[in-house]
């Protein structure tokens, strides 16, 4: 990274001819610290499936949905509830994250990198807090719109990063974390609904 201030070979420069395109513990670090960005898109993915299943979620939330449930028997699972609201709040984050992604791209190329990544999670962490303290359907899509844009700044300035900050040789390996990275958070949202 020309002028960025890393160090390389002991030195700091901001030319990058000296530097011998090893995989250091710093960078494997780095790229692995960077990949996690995946976490907080898997765990959105995995963590909205179960609570729009949750009775007591549907019942303060979507409650018109929630009595549908309960005079529902049958089994068939597909295309279960017919609530605008419902499909509003979950794809919500999905709309937002296509969009955010342009705005991100934008953002990266001007500001680089590490300061998309940062907003990208500052924005998610406001979402996550919107949605956590969420008292009516308008704060819950709110919420998952600010989620959203933290997942479009992710999903763009992340594997970019990791691109970059890799020697070529592993460029490949270590991106492969970001998509880990997103079924790990799949997992755990998994486990926490269990």
């Amino acid at each position: 990274m020309a002028g960025g201030g890393f160090e390389l070979n002991g030195n700091q420069s901001g030319s990058i001819k000296n530097y011998p395109g090893e995989l250091t513990f710093y960078v494997l670090i780095t790229c692995i610290v960077a990949a996690m960005g995946g976490l907080i898109f898997g765990y959105d993915i995995g963590i909205s499936g179960g609570v729009t299943s949750m009775a007591p979620f549907l019942q303060k939330f979507f409650p018109s949905v929630y009595e549908k449930e309960a005079l529902d028997t049958s089994t068939n699972q597909y295309c279960k509830f017919d609530s605008v609201a419902l499909t509003m709040f979950t794809s919500s984050l999905y709309l937002a994250a296509l969009l955010a992604s342009f705005v991100a791209s934008w953002v990266t190329k001007t500001f680089g990198r590490k300061k998309s990544m940062l907003l990208g999670g500052f924005v998610f962490l406001v979402g996550a807090a919107i949605n956590a303290a969420a008292q009516n359907i308008a704060m819950l899509i709110i919420g998952r719109i600010c989620l959203g844009i933290g997942v479009g700044f992710s999903i763009q300035s992340v594997p970019l990063y990791v691109s970059e900050m890799a020697p070529s040789k592993y460029r490949g390996s270590l991106n492969v974390v970001f998509q880990l990275s997103i079924t790990i958070g799949i997992l755990v949202a998994n486990l926490v609904n269990f």
